[in-house]
């Protein structure tokens, strides 16, 4: 029988991370942590492969960097209402796109070269927890451990284990690779197009590289929560969304090249903690508004590695502060906000949000320091609040345009 300290659930971003922060706060234990992959690397997944500098950031605090090819990123552009916003970021790239394929598997092999037991195609099949340790029943036997962390995606087995909701905020996605269309914009801007009104998410155009080969990874999101509108009736679904966008841009694709996948957003008031068990990555849930991940996933390794280490030194393993650290977090914080603000960037506020995010180029400004792991300008803050004024008042303005405009028709 296997035994460590830590049990790792899931070899992604959010298992690794935890596993190298582990590491980095309890050396001494690092080669006491085992992290279970069901798959065998490289693995195929499916992600539009989008990362924020801040996560590359948090990585070199701990003396990390995950070299693989790399689509660097200077700034974003979004279309909405018939109008463009674009905008780029002076300095370093605010962000990179990869292909997990390549990133998983180095982000592993740098954990195991820190002393981590990575154990490849190993299928979790079952969770028991008791008084004095917790047993993982796997495809290689069963394992004991002090603790075990659920790293394994939307379709958690620790999360089933445990018993807990599927959660609050759910949605689906699909992408595919093309090469460049004509109007793409330029290879280092991530593209949002909120075009599609009656769709309660986006489309994205990410520049990628496929094996080398310059790509582009375009994609449809679509959130599914309670207090936003499901997709209008005539909206198609995600797949024939991206199929009749992909036409329209000229480069068909077959629908048998479609790649579906499902994320969870997180709702911090629902469950994510038992004694002995934490949840991280998108098994505990992700940013609900636009799907962000790997970021994100990191982010929830930089807090929970550290709190594990502590919580093993004090001998103390309810976990039951681990909520409020995590909501404490920057990350917490943010994931707050972008829950609250999927409601009104879907929900009936959004003809008010799309002109903002149109006319704004103060907040694409903050929104792209922030992305990047910098110190948002607060000018940059107060300019942005400025201009959700001026969208609300012009919104307004059209309504009351719309109601007074004269009818047409027989006089009485």
């Amino acid at each position: 029988m296997l035994d460590a300290e830590i049990v790792i659930v899931g070899g992604g971003p959010a298992g690794i991370s935890t596993a190298l922060f582990f590491a980095h706060a309890a050396p001494q234990l690092a080669e006491r942590i085992v992290v279970l992959e069901r798959a065998t690397y490289p693995r195929e997944k499916i992600c539009a492969g989008a990362i924020g500098a801040r996560a590359d950031r948090l990585l070199a605090s701990i003396g990390v960097r995950v070299d693989v090819p790399s689509v660097p990123i200077h700034g974003l552009s979004v279309d909405a209402t018939g109008r463009r916003l674009a905008a780029r970021a002076e300095g370093p790239p605010i962000g990179r796109v990869v292909r997990r394929f390549e990133f998983d598997h180095a982000f592993a092999r740098e954990a195991q070269a820190r002393g981590v037991r990575v154990r490849e195609g190993v299928k979790v099949t079952g969770l028991v927890i008791g008084d004095h340790d917790a047993r993982i029943e796997t495809s290689i036997g069963e394992i004991r451990a002090r603790a075990v962390v659920g790293a394994d995606g939307v379709g958690s087995v620790v999360r089933r284990a445990l018993g807990l909701p599927r959660g609050a905020f759910m949605a689906q996605a699909v992408e595919v690779d093309t090469h460049a269309a004509r109007g793409d914009g330029p290879r280092d801007v991530l593209h949002f197009d909120m075009a599609a009104r009656g769709l309660p998410g986006y489309a994205w155009d990410f520049p990628t590289l496929v094996h080398g080969t310059p790509m582009v990874c375009r994609g449809v999101y679509e959130l599914r929560a309670e207090g936003v509108p499901e997709r209008a009736a005539t909206e198609p679904a995600p797949g024939e969304r991206l199929l009749a966008r992909a036409d329209e841009q000229g480069v068909p694709v077959p629908a048998s090249s479609l790649r579906r996948f499902a994320e969870r957003g997180l709702a911090l008031h629902e469950p994510f903690a038992r004694p002995r068990v934490l949840l991280v990555g998108e098994a505990a849930g992700i940013d609900p508004a636009l799907g962000e991940g790997i970021a994100q996933a990191i982010q929830y390794g930089a807090v929970a590695g550290p709190f594990l280490a502590r919580a093993l030194e004090a001998g103390d393993l309810s976990f039951t502060s681990f909520p409020a650290v995590l909501r404490a977090s920057r990350l917490g914080l943010d994931l707050r906000l972008r829950a609250r603000a999927s409601r009104f960037v879907y929900g009936g506020t959004r003809p008010v949000i799309e002109r903002w995010i149109t006319r704004s180029p103060a907040l694409a400004r903050a929104g792209m320091e922030y992305f990047a792991g910098e110190r948002v300008d607060r000018r940059a803050l107060g300019r942005s609040a400025l201009d959700l004024g001026g969208a609300l008042f012009g919104w307004a303005l059209d309504q009351a345009r719309f109601t007074w405009a004269p009818r047409s028709g027989p006089s009485p």
